[in-house]
């Protein structure tokens, strides 16, 4: 009776050793049950086991979806596309009558064989738009191979949403906005007639639901995990150095640029968002810029920002306050917040140097990840995401997710632009080796919030 006992015991302390993991098969291969055609009016077709969407002229996107909805899972592939054709991989997505008259909506994965290589990066559509585009992991742009079959692994559990594309970790989100929905192939627009005609297949289409959390591959600790999550850290990003520049409900770590407290007036705290208050666009003239107690030499700082319709604003790092004491905003280098289409600051300066993420009457922004002009920006009264990286002498503006400002500012170069800048007044402008990072009060209503940082 003992050795019995001792041997189920053994059993149960190791209950997963040699069982492989429970999937269901999405597609049977012979028919369309259990999915149907939202969206567009492409066609999809069956073949040796195959499902084939074929591109369309005059439809906008279509998805054949399941109808059934799925919340933490495991989602594995195979797929091969047309070059030229983008198309895509949707989970936890929706379809209803109050968002858009049943557009589609929610995660997608991509499928990208253009040459900025985003295949098995992270797209919100029709919301919030890219999430985790690969100019954030150059390692996993490489994993597509063009022409051929290649493998997905999607995971979806709790929060987290990952990728892999041929074994290779391409994503790695973390989100709370939709925690269950349909999954869906997609067959996107075109607006070229030689695309017409074009496919992207998919086959082996399975999912595993059970025990989902035991079977899940081991992260790649060279790929970034983007966090969605408002005003919160996740375990990782604590590993990693990072902490909250603002706790999202207190005014603990900000004080005013030109006083040793908080505005009195001029800036709301409000459902975990930090805003400055409208004022008729004066500079630092209502509430005034606030700054960070602390000063930092060699950091990452990410945060969320929301600008207001022809709304200016700026995030300002080495800041010394002590350099304007009269009016007008304390003095840094400053990441350029603006509505470009109707701020006129955006037509001012030399090539575009006033725009948005402009390294501010310096360095103009421009899309340095991809071959295009379009900086991703997600427009106004949206929230778009800011980061800004300083490692010594090397700084980087990057806006949601799209490198677009390097520059070293150690360098003639840079000691060039300040002397043709409204900053040569200042001597060593942008060089010190410490300041303060500011948020600026410019007199039209901008909100922040997620404001974090990591020193090296």
């Amino acid at each position: 009776m003992k050795l019995k006992t001792l041997s189920f015991l053994l059993l149960w302390s190791i209950p997963l050793l040699g069982l492989s993991q429970e999937w269901t098969p999405l597609f049977n291969g012979k028919n369309f049950n259990g999915w149907e055609k939202l969206g567009g009016n492409a066609t999809y077709q069956i073949n040796d086991n195959t499902i084939t969407g074929i591109s369309k002229m005059g439809t906008p996107n279509t998805f054949l979806a399941t109808k059934k909805t799925y919340g933490d899972f495991i989602l594995e592939l195979d797929l091969k596309v047309d070059q030229g054709l983008n198309s895509g991989i949707q989970i936890r997505s929706l379809s209803t009558k109050d968002y858009n008259n049943y557009r589609v909506h929610g995660y997608q994965v991509e499928i990208d064989p253009s040459q900025r290589k985003w295949s098995g990066g992270l797209y919100d559509e029709a919301r919030r738009g890219w999430l985790y585009p690969l100019s954030l992991n150059p390692k996993g742009a490489e994993a597509f191979r063009h022409g051929e079959w290649n493998h997905y692994r999607i995971e979806a559990i709790g929060n987290n949403i990952k990728v892999w594309v041929n074994g290779i970790q391409t994503a790695h989100i973390v989100d709370d906005m939709t925690d269950e929905g349909f999954i869906a192939l997609q067959v996107h627009s075109i607006h070229d007639e030689s695309l017409d005609g074009l496919t992207v297949s998919w086959r082996d289409i399975k999912i595993a639901t059970k025990d989902v959390s035991t079977y899940q591959m081991s992260d790649d600790p060279q790929v970034p995990q983007v966090n969605y999550l408002k005003n919160q850290l996740t375990d990782l990003e604590k590993r990693k150095g990072w902490r909250l520049l603002w706790d999202g409900k207190s005014t603990d770590g900000w004080i005013s640029a030109k006083a040793d407290h908080f505005p009195k007036m001029g800036w709301e705290i409000k459902d975990g968002v930090l805003t400055v208050l409208e004022s008729g666009g004066g500079e630092a003239e209502h509430g005034g810029d606030i700054v960070t107690v602390d000063n930092f030499r060699n950091f990452e700082l990410s945060l969320e920002f929301k600008i207001t319709e022809g709304a200016n604003s700026g995030i300002k790092y080495f800041v010394d306050p002590s350099l304007n004491k009269g009016k007008g905003s304390a003095i840094g280098l400053e990441y350029q917040l603006l509505d470009n289409e109707k701020h006129p600051d955006a037509k001012m300066g030399i090539k575009g140097n006033r725009t948005l993420g402009s390294l501010y009457d310096l360095i103009p922004a421009h899309n340095l990840s991809e071959d295009s002009s379009y900086l991703r920006f997600k427009g106004v009264n949206e929230w778009n995401r800011a980061r800004i990286k300083v490692v010594d002498g090397a700084v980087e503006h990057w806006l949601n997710g799209v490198k677009i400002v390097e520059y070293n500012r150690f360098t003639q170069i840079f000691v060039s632009l300040v002397n043709y800048s409204k900053y040569k007044v200042y001597p060593g402008f942008g060089q010190a080796n410490e300041g303060k990072i500011l948020l600026q009060d410019h007199g039209n209503q901008v909100s922040f919030r997620s404001i974090k940082i990591r020193e090296f």
